[in-house]
């Protein structure tokens, strides 16, 4: 039996949400009866447009650690510009997730792994749905549709719910129809 967590990593910058999206889906496994949930947060020179990180676990039994993810079984980029930096992907799981917000189709990024890969245009569902917090397009949300679709680590049903408990009545609906949008838009790529 596999006790092993499920873990995330998340790569943005400041001021993308990835902080915030690792605990929406921390709190959205907890709410689907997970025992063990717990994100942890890296960031070096706290400034908008700094290479930011965070790490999610989710396990049915009780997880202790509370370190970054160093084999992830999904990775998530929420800027595509960050992918030129090697540990993005380092440690990646074989078969695991990488899950992007880019325009481009899986194959056009040119990526070696033997993980799968997800694209998602998040940054345009953001645009067109009007999603900006302080003048600056936020897709943290959005990509939650490309990760549940790829790795189905969580429900739908459970975003919704933690969506509704985290955000105000105005951010609620523009949020969901983000994530929606952005899962239907999601194009995967499976390398095996």
């Amino acid at each position: 039996m596999n006790t092993r967590p499920y873990e995330i990593r998340w790569h943005g910058r400041g001021g993308q949400g990835a902080i915030t999206a690792a605990k929406i889906v921390a709190q959205a496994a907890y709410l689907e009866g997970y025992q063990g949930v717990t994100t942890a947060p890296s960031f070096g020179a706290e400034r908008r447009g700094a290479p930011v990180s965070a790490s999610t676990r989710i396990s049915p039994e009780p997880v202790m650690l509370v370190s970054q993810v160093e084999r992830p079984n999904a990775v998530v980029v929420l800027d595509h510009t960050l992918l030129k930096y090697q540990e993005v992907t380092s440690g990646l799981d074989r078969e695991g997730w990488l899950v992007v917000n880019t325009w481009q189709h899986p194959k056009e990024l040119n990526i070696e792994g033997d993980f799968n890969i997800a694209t998602a245009d998040a940054t345009r569902v953001c645009l067109e749905l009007g999603l900006r917090v302080a003048g600056l397009t936020v897709v943290n949300t959005a990509i939650l549709g490309a990760l549940i679709r790829a790795t189905k680590v969580v429900g739908m049903a459970s975003i919704d719910k933690a969506i509704r408990e985290r955000f105000a009545d105005n951010a609620i609906d523009v949020n969901l129809a983000a994530i929606t949008k952005t899962y239907e838009v999601t194009r995967l790529q499976k390398r095996r």
